[in-house]
């Protein structure tokens, strides 16, 4: 099973999100992923500025998180994660890691990754996004998923949604659930998700036996 959780802007509670569903549902055995995009200029390796940026040297980098911390991957090993992961690529060219990242899937139980930008490349069993009605922002990559979110975790419920353009539809037509910081993570949520999880395991199961 995949999981990709994603957002509308930065700094809104993905990584929170991430870690309350590895609380949850830690009998899901997770390999959690962070993918992070890096601006013009920085090598995807060292982080940084090098004399490899905007060559083919470091067109992605994947490490593994080995002990918690307080960085995202880190955080998701503290939170239960079986194993942790950071895939890093420069903007715009996340397809030069996606052969690392599916290696990495097909050895996992079940994948939880932070990410809007990989819906690109793979069609999760479950995608949740991260909505706060109290941050006007909306990256492109929100707004070209948000229609697909299989459920929406919302904060600042109560405020008017501030994003012109987004059909009322993608909102109302989704599965809701409030949140607040920092659980995020409701217990209604949780039972939903391993709900959806336990039907799309049992959609394939069902697809393998009758192939």
């Amino acid at each position: 099973m995949i999981v990709v959780v994603g957002g509308h802007s930065r700094n809104i509670g993905k990584t929170a999100v991430m870690e309350g569903i590895l609380r949850a549902l830690p009998d899901l055995h997770w390999t959690a992923v962070k993918i992070t995009q890096h601006g013009h200029g920085i090598c995807s390796a060292h982080e940084k500025a090098c004399d490899c940026a905007g060559g083919d040297d470091h067109p992605y980098a994947l490490s593994e998180e080995r002990t918690p911390s307080l960085t995202d991957s880190g955080r998701y090993l503290a939170a239960g994660a079986l194993r942790s992961y950071w895939l890093r690529t420069r903007q715009g060219e996340l397809a030069e890691g996606m052969p690392a990242l599916r290696r990495l899937m097909a050895a996992a139980p079940n994948t939880l990754i932070e990410s809007n930008s990989v819906l690109n490349f793979l069609r999760p069993d479950v995608y949740v996004s991260v909505l706060d009605h109290a941050v006007a922002d909306m990256k492109d990559s929100a707004r070209r998923f948000l229609d697909r979110a299989d459920a929406l975790i919302v904060l600042h419920g109560d405020c008017p949604p501030p994003w012109p353009g987004v059909p009322a539809r993608w909102l109302t037509g989704t599965p809701a659930f409030s949140a607040e910081a920092p659980g995020y993570v409701t217990t209604e949520f949780a039972r939903w998700l391993r709900e959806r999880l336990s039907a799309a395991s049992n959609g394939q199961r069902e697809c393998t036996a009758q192939g």
